[in-house]
């Protein structure tokens, strides 16, 4: 069974490697572009996936720290500091440290009381972002340059910067898989699975789940910094709960509490999504029933088609 994951993965990182010479020479780069969005939303999935899959954590504001990376890069950028080395990390220091403040709080709750915890602080900081008028506000801002860093790599070349994307959203997938087979993430199931045993036996879940939530913080806050460069405009949009309904719907469309559900959820969610608008300008009102068929009729995801899910 994990010979055939591994050749699995290795036949869709193949497939992602050879895709920009494949579209460069059939003249069609804008999928260069599309398959680089799907996988900088991966990243952010994959994080979400860390406290709600494997943590059981339903997040309603995880884009809280999508928008809080974006933002780090957008106004570091808007003062003249263009160093992609200090953007992203104040991105991820910044995500971090609202997430654990954020988790700080909500965590001692649960349930449906969790759930309104996370959307009341990311509605906070949506309605932060429109009132920030020297930032533009409602209307978003333009980023003023990309992230600079220092000849390494450059991120105005499409490719280049399509194949960092690729790796960092692999290094997403490694280091959740490593996280969630250690020690600290058989606590993190196992309060999941049954809190009052865990307790019994000697683990606060408290600690490991909010030290699950920092790390998820963060690195959609990567996510973000790499979302700002992408899109070259910033808009309280990022932060909604709508784009946090979203990631969460890749995390389930994908496979909850399963290594590959959340990359094969947003790129199904977001390749159906371009299919769509290219055949009819409603089409919303396909999608939804789409998801909503797709969530009956595959309980464990998309991965679950596959293998079982790791928890």
């Amino acid at each position: 069974m994990l010979s055939g994951r591994l050749l699995l993965w290795a036949v869709c990182v193949v497939l992602l490697v050879a895709l920009p010479a494949v579209v460069s020479a059939l003249g069609q780069p804008f999928y260069i572009d599309l398959v680089r969005r799907i996988m900088i939303l991966a990243i952010a999935a994959i994080s979400l996936n860390l406290i709600l899959g494997y943590g059981g954590l339903v997040s309603f504001g995880h884009a809280a720290y999508l928008g809080i990376g974006a933002y780090a890069v957008g106004i570091l950028a808007f003062y003249g500091v263009t160093s992609g080395w200090l953007q992203w990390a104040t991105a991820i220091g910044a995500s971090a440290l609202v997430a654990a403040a954020i988790g700080a709080v909500s965590i001692r709750a649960s349930g449906i009381y969790f759930i309104m915890i996370t959307l009341a602080f990311t509605q906070m900081l949506y309605y932060l972002g429109i009132s920030l008028e020297v930032f533009g506000g409602d209307d978003g801002m333009r980023l003023k340059a990309k992230s600079d860093f220092g000849g390494l790599i450059d991120l105005r070349d499409p490719v280049a910067f399509y194949y960092l994307s690729l790796a960092l959203m692999l290094v997403s997938v490694f280091l959740v898989y490593k996280l969630v087979n250690s020690r600290f993430g058989m606590v993190l199931r196992a309060a999941k699975s049954n809190e009052a045993r865990t307790r019994a036996i000697g683990f606060s879940p408290y600690p490991y789940r909010l030290a699950a939530f920092v790390i998820a913080g963060a690195m959609c806050g990567l996510a973000g910094a790499l979302y700002a460069n992408h899109t070259g405009y910033l808009t309280p949009g990022f932060v909604s709960w709508q784009q946090s309904g979203d990631l969460m719907f890749m995390v389930i469309l994908g496979g909850m509490a399963s290594t590959a559900g959340p990359v094969l959820g947003t790129f199904v969610l977001l390749l159906v999504e371009e299919l769509l608008k290219g055949w009819t300008e409603h089409w919303q009102v396909v999608l939804g029933p789409l998801l909503v068929l797709s969530v009956i009729f595959f309980r464990r995801g998309l991965a679950g088609m596959f293998y079982k899910p790791d928890a």
